[in-house]
């Protein structure tokens, strides 16, 4: 069975640092669906989000070879209980016989308008990535322009945190 999966990788801030954790993938031949990198809360370090889709196997082959690179900390596999969020920036054509179904879907998805001019409308949306998904869906009949994701970010629920444990 093939099922998505997110991966937290707590890492050092330094140069190189990305290649050789994305290498690691390339090397065993794993796809990686979705990647984001961000400072933490400890300016030395970073935090890399990686959505993937495989079995159990697969995952815990790729979380134990991720613990073998020197400048990873910590690895957490993040289960369905975590909070998943999405950025999504669309550009939709600007039609004034669609206008008022697009503002519809606009206000009801609870995005923002943050271009707007005569020939098009620029959204931004966060959310889990079946909402990102949806949104899309709802819009694509109205002309879309261009679209940039941001992919997942994740943190488990609660007070704990990836070093905590």
């Amino acid at each position: 069975m093939n099922n998505k999966f997110v991966i937290a990788v707590y890492v050092e801030n330094k140069f190189g640092v990305l290649t050789r954790v994305t290498s690691m993938f390339t090397r065993r031949g794993f796809n990686i669906d979705a990647l984001t990198v961000g400072e933490t809360e400890h300016p030395e370090y970073s935090r890399i989000t990686i959505s993937m889709s495989g079995d159990g196997y697969a995952r815990e082959q790729m979380i134990n070879q991720l613990r073998k690179i020197h400048s990873v900390k910590k690895v957490e596999y993040l289960d369905e209980n975590s909070l998943t969020r999405e950025l999504l920036l669309i550009k939709i054509k600007n039609e004034l016989k669609n206008r008022q179904e697009v503002l519809s879907a606009i206000q009801i998805f609870g995005s923002k308008i943050v271009d707007y001019s005569v020939n098009a409308i620029c959204v931004e949306i966060t959310g889990e990535p079946s909402k990102i998904n949806a949104f899309i869906d709802v819009l694509k009949p109205y002309g879309i322009i261009e679209m940039c994701r941001t992919g997942i970010v994740a943190l488990e629920r609660g007070e704990g945190s990836i070093l905590g444990k």
